[in-house]
């Protein structure tokens, strides 16, 4: 059983490859490459965006679980991610369902862990001169996917702090409804903001569609078929 269930979860990896640095390692290393311009001439405001998205990343979890599942074993790095990455879809579902927006703490943690999925993908894309491409673009493309859903759900969970809509929802899923058709720019008109609270919500989704869903995953479905997002030959 225990055979089964490490082929199933975690695949074929060599247990013998030892990666020469830890994700926090390479992370510093990657924002000493951008400083320096080892890989890019940039410079102006596009050297400061790259240098904050790529600092970024050390102010946020993943980061971190994947420097524990790499003391654990590298083969573990990708596995850790997945179950952090479903917990954050998770996370804002289970808000909903149990009411739980009056709880201020849980509603921090949710924007917290928000924010780092949405500054992530822009790392990943304009800010990792360093960084080894991933075993699978296909898991790549797959985590997109939850991390969209995860920002729809969270944003559901944003539209239903206070009054801010038409009318409330009846049922815990309507704001993941309207988040859902909002992020989308449909607008079916049954539900819509009236606060500016609610007008800039939906505004931030729409503007995160187009960058995020877009451009993102253009970026990576053309990726799938080339050689990858990265330069680097070495597989992590």
């Amino acid at each position: 059983m225990r055979s089964f269930l490490y082929k199933l979860f975690v695949g074929k990896v060599s247990i013998d490859y030892k990666p020469k640095y830890d994700p926090i390692q390479k992370r510093i290393l990657n924002i000493k490459s951008i400083w320096n311009n080892d890989h890019q001439d940039d410079n102006g405001i596009e050297k400061i965006v790259r240098l904050l998205l790529s600092i970024s990343q050390l102010l946020f979890p993943g980061v971190y679980i994947k420097y524990i599942a790499c003391k654990i074993g590298h083969e573990f790095q990708d596995l850790a991610m997945d179950v952090y990455i479903l917990l954050k879809v998770a996370f804002p579902i289970l808000i909903l369902i149990n009411g739980w927006q009056s709880n201020l703490f849980l509603i921090y943690l949710m924007i917290y862990v928000l924010a780092e999925t949405l500054l992530y993908i822009p790392t990943l894309i304009f800010a990792s001169d360093l960084f080894t491409r991933p075993r699978s673009y296909k898991r790549s493309m797959l985590l997109l996917f939850f991390n969209y859903i995860e920002i729809v759900v969270a944003f559901g969970v944003l539209y239903t702090l206070g009054e801010n809509m038409n009318k409330p929802f009846s049922h815990w899923f309507d704001s993941i409804y309207f988040s859902l058709v909002s992020s989308n720019s449909i607008g079916f008109g049954d539900y819509y903001p009236i606060t500016t609270y609610g007008k800039v919500l939906v505004s931030m989704q729409a503007i995160f569609f187009l960058s995020f869903v877009i451009l993102f995953l253009n970026f990576f479905s053309t990726k799938v078929k080339g050689k990858g997002y990265f330069d680097n030959d070495e597989i992590a």
